[in-house]
């Protein structure tokens, strides 16, 4: 896979707002190149509708089919990118701002998924790893600006780690969510 990023346009994001698409996206990007097949197994689906799903990802950039792999019966995929980006559409482009939240749903019942099942998981982990992980949040009075440098500077810091070789590394997820406390800002309050 390539370590890029790629920023969909408005169209692109309406095809990767689908829940079982982010989730096969993100199953080729953490465990490589996979057959309709296995990711249906994986997910719980038929591969025709995994074959429909994927076929949806190719259409629009975000999976490639990995020629390497395979032969006439079985098409591989894996991930054309690294991550996803967004962008926040300007003024009267209504549309984009429909095409973006629908995705950023999508984006929230995965991260959700993922937080349940590692909570659920935890007590199995080793004790290292329990030491490593948190599931903490702050709440601090910011302007905008000030919110947006924040944001910027975590994942700067995150985009800056170098991945471990070593034996006892693994895949470990970092989530960053940060928003104005829900019901304060142009809600209920």
């Amino acid at each position: 896979m390539e370590l890029t990023s790629i920023t969909p346009t408005p169209t692109m994001l309406r095809a990767l707002a689908h829940p079982v698409r982010l989730r096969m996206l993100g199953l080729l990007r953490a465990d490589g190149p996979a057959t309709a097949t296995t990711l249906a197994t994986r997910l719980g689906l038929n591969t025709g509708a995994t074959s429909y799903h994927l076929r949806q990802l190719a259409q629009h950039g975000f999976v490639v089919e990995d020629s390497e792999r395979g032969n006439g019966r079985d098409r591989w995929w894996r991930a054309a990118h690294r991550s996803t980006r967004t962008d926040e559409p300007g003024p009267g482009e209504a549309e984009a701002q429909e095409n973006l939240d629908a995705y950023l749903q999508a984006v929230a019942t995965i991260h959700t998924e993922q937080l349940q099942r590692a909570v659920e998981e935890r007590p199995l982990l080793p004790p290292e790893w329990r030491e490593a992980e948190t599931f903490s949040d702050w709440m601090v009075r910011l302007t905008p600006k000030r919110a947006r440098a924040l944001v910027d500077a975590l994942a700067a810091v995150v985009e800056d780690v170098e991945e471990d070789d070593a034996e006892e590394a693994a895949d470990f997820t970092v989530q960053i969510s940060a928003f104005p406390q829900p019901g304060r800002l142009g809600g209920e309050s």
